[in-house]
């Protein structure tokens, strides 16, 4: 496909946004591929109302999230950034607790019967095809069933490989941008997260498997591994902190069972460099959350490594990820999915990793139960290592008292007593 005959084809992003039908269901593509000018496009089209937005997290502007646009935009997050937090605070936005690997099937099996995908592509390559670039996750399932496609086709957003490819044809209407991709700042890694870094590093052999996402904990982690070899990586995402680890050589994904060779992911958030890194860049493949996620492709890979973070555990074990009480905070994402991977996987190591306490010190991020209205996004029976910075504890096998007193070893010391006291309280110990 020559680059005048596709060009020929485009449009304004106003007649693009016109295109999406009042009342309709409308899936918006994520993270760093998230199609803002469309959006914004959408938001200026008055004759527009009653859409649903269906989305994971978002980056940039966020014009549909406006006081006044309820009216004509319902916001509808599998995991809400903090932009969109508002909207579900004050009840202008909705909120579907579903694991990540989930979403898809949700898309396939009708139970959201999307009338358009609104994504952001890379140009076509001379077969005709585009790529959706930094984010496959949710969107490859979008672009498949939805009835109409509606795109933005970026000059700067990476080709990426796996599945991946959008035929232009499957496009119903497009405009041409050439502006950056939102990037995301590195996570400023304290003190805290420095020392549950290292405590977190030696669980991580040769040759494990790993899966993190983002954040200051899981780049203390990374950058603590320049001494491991033929590491592995298949996760539901990764951002710039494991470059290093990518361009020594300690990730070659040498001994993995499932996609052997091959860097896995479902999506990235993070820099530029990071985007030039994936672009058309063989050794690593995007593939959708319901494959990067199915638990029986996780456990088939030796040593998985799965570190996920936690707003709260208390002291049964009940990990709260996803809000603070009653407050959505993001959402259930792949925690799950990758815990009870790493449970399966030989020698596998699922871990929960969190401060030990919050607001500045005054709260304990370890408690006797979770808050009121709080999502148990993990459970006490799939819950084994606990890191914070005072230790790192594995729960599996324990008893209750067992996990309670695990758990008051690694809190911070000046709620010990306390949470001593309520242990004995809720049961009984003497």
């Amino acid at each position: 496909m020559t680059e005048s005959s596709w060009r020929s084809r485009a449009v304004s992003a106003e007649e693009v946004a016109a295109l999406v039908p009042g009342g309709g269901k409308v899936f918006v593509h994520g993270a760093a591929a998230t199609p803002t000018p469309l959006l914004e496009a959408l938001a200026r089209n008055e004759r527009i109302e009653g859409v649903r937005l269906y989305h994971l997290h978002t980056t940039g502007p966020y014009p549909f999230a406006a006081p006044g646009m309820e009216q004509r935009f319902r916001s509808i997050s599998f995991f809400s950034g903090a932009s969109v937090r508002p909207l579900l605070d004050e009840g202008r936005g909705d909120f579907i607790p579903v694991f990540l690997s989930d979403i898809p099937g949700l898309f396939w099996k009708k139970h959201i019967e999307l009338d358009v995908a609104l994504v952001q592509l890379s140009p076509p390559d001379r077969h005709g095809n585009c790529s959706l670039g930094t984010s496959v996750d949710a969107a490859r399932a979008a672009v498949d069933t939805a009835k109409i496609v509606l795109a933005e086709i970026n000059e700067q957003m990476p080709r990426t490989l796996g599945a991946t490819s959008i035929p232009l044809d499957r496009v119903h209407a497009f405009t041409v941008t050439n502006r950056p991709l939102h990037e995301a700042d590195p996570p400023e890694i304290g003190e805290v997260e420095d020392r549950i870094g290292a405590l977190l590093a030696p669980l991580v052999e040769d040759g494990a498997t790993l899966q993190m996402g983002i954040g200051a904990i899981p780049d203390a982690v990374l950058r603590r591994l320049g001494d491991k070899n033929d590491l592995g990586v298949h996760t539901e995402m990764f951002s710039d902190g494991l470059l290093p680890l990518l361009e020594r050589g300690n990730v070659n994904n040498r001994l993995k069972k499932v996609h052997p060779g091959r860097t896995v992911t479902s999506f990235v958030s993070g820099s530029r460099r990071l985007f030039d890194h994936v672009h058309d860049n063989p050794q690593v493949e995007f593939h959708p959350c319901d494959r990067t996620n199915d638990t029986l492709l996780i456990r088939k890979n030796d040593n998985v490594v799965a570190i996920n973070s936690a707003i709260e555990i208390d002291l049964s074990g009940q990990v709260c990820a996803d809000s603070i009480g009653f407050r959505i905070f993001s959402g259930i994402g792949g925690q799950m999915d990758f815990l009870r991977g790493a449970a399966e996987s030989r020698n596998g190591k699922p871990i929960i990793a969190l401060p030990s306490t919050a607001a500045r010190g005054k709260v304990s991020r370890i408690v006797p139960s979770l808050k009121t209205g709080a999502g148990v996004v993990t459970t006490r029976g799939h819950v084994h290592w606990v890191a914070t910075e005072y230790g790192v504890v594995n729960l599996h096998g324990l008893s209750l008292r067992e996990r309670g007193d695990a758990l008051i070893s690694i809190a911070h010391p000046d709620f010990r007593e306390d949470l001593r006291k309520a242990l004995r309280e809720l049961r009984h110990f003497t």
